[in-house]
């Protein structure tokens, strides 16, 4: 049986030690058009989060991640806990795992890692209503 698309996970599955969002969501770009990019999938307006993860054994590259989140609005975080540190959990978390190129090894191979792209359908508290995307205060 072959796996195809994104695979729906579990927030604690993946994230035992849960993550810590470091700033504000934000449109993500699409570049081709300089709009803000549209979910293929869901026909919804993707926004960034990114997330530290709090796993001791998560370190250097693997532990900052991107969430991408699709909602009609931009999903609004709780208030740091400490410093720019807001835990919060996502929900309808997906992963689309692909091969990402790490460069080239002193003998001129491509080095390969297996990497992930996190999409979710909703951001919240840890322990909150994190169903979907809330309006933002000052959304109009």
């Amino acid at each position: 049986m072959a796996i195809l698309g994104r695979i729906p996970v579990e927030f604690g599955a993946v994230f035992p030690h849960g993550v810590y969002a470091t700033s504000a969501a934000e449109a993500q770009t699409n570049f081709e058009t300089k709009r803000q990019e549209i979910d293929k999938v869901t026909n919804l307006p993707v926004w960034v989060v990114d997330v530290y993860d709090a796993d001791p054994e998560a370190g250097g590259k693997s532990a900052a991640i991107r969430v991408k989140v699709m909602a009609k609005v931009c999903p609004v975080l709780p208030e740091p806990a400490w410093g720019p540190f807001r835990p919060v959990e996502f929900s309808g978390l997906t992963l689309t795992p692909y091969v990402e190129e790490m460069g080239r090894d002193n003998n001129g191979n491509v080095r390969t890692r297996v990497a992930y792209s996190f999409r979710a359908t909703g951001v919240g508290p840890v322990g909150g209503a994190n169903k979907a995307a809330r309006p933002a205060k000052d959304a109009a």
